[in-house]
């Protein structure tokens, strides 16, 4: 495949490779040490980043090289989903994008009210309920906010990304020159005396939290149209998704040799500031609190109006009913934010009254991440292997199988890159907890309602065989689900 100038080349190498690092860095990377301590000890912890830097890189190449071999495909990363493999998948995977990011939402303002209770009493752990009514208010605030058309300014945008890196970098300097000990990072490397399991045990329980780091990784490649050449989207990826790879390495190892495996796993959320304080004193902690609130509160802003994104390619594209497609005067989806927004305020009510944690919250949200990831990896190697996908209702419109000429060299390795993210996909729902993967099966079935009635409307086959057997798999999974709430074996703590 030759490279192509842009028509509109207007975004730089460096630009594209400080998006994938300004939306890939957001509040895991602050409750990382932590979140790797609970399940694994450094050894496992080291074998694991290497893990889902193969996985994790071969996933944003999936996404580069299916931007560039159906460019006609506009409606985000569940238009690959949706042409590879039909409707119902598609609408899936974009149900679960969705529900993923609204989930992700409780999450953050669980971990940015969770931090400012650490300096303001009020919002303390021990009164969950304040703070889940001020998660409730910021939440409609930003709502009548975006209806009106108000987005991020660039200031906002400058500022959270300076906030939240500078802290980062502070960390690792302060960290690898006062407080690092190499004594204390093998002292048990393996957790041999830590009670994690197996060193596959560990490695498994961590692999989640490293997919929910690098959700965004994928970013470079939405500009791809817009990118000087398409080679720089290539290197984009690479450059950036390093240097973010990089950088959580480096934070979590050196939280590994300032505390032990037992001492993190026993932190607050913000355990990166936790560990600073450790090592000089209460001003290191703020510092960091401060770059995660600010890093948070961008975040929260931003992913409540990508949040109505899922449900308005979809109400354009039919798969729901046409006024989740339509936008206001001011260019708002009103009514994809109002949908969002109202499923974000029953999730806040659900997990603050079953106490559910910023971990339960990240590990669900990444399950429900992964489904456009998984089949966008198996439509690449469709592509590779039989140069289409699987037979779609509307083949021969805008779903079709063209696209640029592919050589026989860039076919095979296309073929590696969606085998390797494919297998790697498939890896990570076998690590995950069992119970995540039936509640995301519960949360899959309440979008079969508006789906089904908006086929029926449209006068279009509800499902073909291939799909039968997906919504049978959903619902039997969500049986599981709901016998394990009712009868206290599931649950969401």
């Amino acid at each position: 495949m030759t490279e192509q100038k842009s028509t509109n080349n207007t975004v730089s190498l460096w630009t594209l490779v400080s998006l994938i690092i300004g939306s890939t860095v957001g509040a895991g990377i602050f409750a990382l040490p932590q979140n790797a301590a609970s399940v694994a000890a450094p050894g496992a912890m080291l074998i694991g980043w290497a893990i889902a830097g193969i996985g994790m890189l071969s996933i944003a190449f999936v996404f580069q090289v299916l931007a560039l071999r159906k460019p006609h495909l506009d409606s985000g990363v569940y238009s690959y989903v949706r042409a590879g493999l039909g409707d119902f998948v598609g609408f899936a995977s974009a149900w679960g994008y969705w529900l993923g990011s609204v989930i992700a939402q409780v999450g953050y303002a669980t971990l940015f009210f969770s931090t400012l209770g650490h300096y303001i009493p009020f919002f303390s752990t021990e009164n969950r309920w304040t703070s889940g009514i001020a998660v409730s208010i910021l939440t409609w605030v930003i709502f009548f906010m975006l209806t009106r058309g108000i987005q991020q300014a660039a200031l906002m945008n400058v500022v959270t990304t300076v906030a939240k890196i500078l802290p980062i970098l502070a960390f690792i300097i302060l960290v690898a020159f006062l407080g690092f000990s190499w004594d204390k990072f093998t002292l048990d490397i393996w957790g041999r005396n830590g009670g994690s399991g197996s060193v596959m045990d560990q490695i498994k329980a961590f692999m989640l939290f490293t997919v929910w780091t690098f959700i965004g990784v994928e970013g470079a490649s939405v500009y791809s149209k817009q990118s000087r050449t398409r080679r720089d989207v290539g290197r984009a990826t690479v450059i950036g998704f390093f240097s973010v790879l990089a950088l959580l390495v480096t934070v979590t190892t050196l939280s590994f040799g300032v505390m032990t495996q037992e001492e993190l796993a026993g932190l607050s959320d913000n355990s990166l500031a936790a560990v600073l304080e450790h090592v000089v004193g209460p001003w290191g902690g703020a510092l960091v609190s401060l770059g995660l609130m600010f890093s948070v509160l961008g975040a929260y802003v931003s992913w409540q109006m990508l949040c109505a994104e899922p449900i308005l390619l979809m109400g354009i594209d039919g798969l729901l009913p046409a006024r989740f497609g339509r936008v206001n005067r001011a260019g708002a989806p009103v009514a994809a934010q109002l949908v969002s927004t109202i499923v974000i305020q029953i999730c806040v009510v659900v997990f603050f009254m079953n106490e559910a944690t910023y971990s339960f919250m990240v590990q669900l949200a990444t399950i429900m991440y992964m489904l456009p990831y998984v089949f966008s990896a198996l439509y690449l190697v469709l592509l590779a292997t039989r140069g289409r996908g699987m037979t779609h209702p509307h083949a021969g419109t805008r779903f079709d199988d063209s696209g640029p000429v592919v050589s026989a060299s860039d076919n095979r390795r296309h073929l590696l890159i969606g085998a390797v993210a494919l297998v790697y996909s498939l890896w990570l729902f076998y690590a995950a907890d069992p119970r995540y993967l039936l509640l995301g099966c519960l949360l899959v079935v309440p979008g079969l309602i508006p789906y089904v009635w908006t086929r029926i409307k449209s006068g279009d086959r509800i499902f073909n065989t291939f799909e039968w057997v997906v919504v049978a798999l959903v619902i039997l999974g969500s049986c599981y689900a709901i016998y394990g709430l009712t009868s206290g074996t599931l649950s969401f703590a």
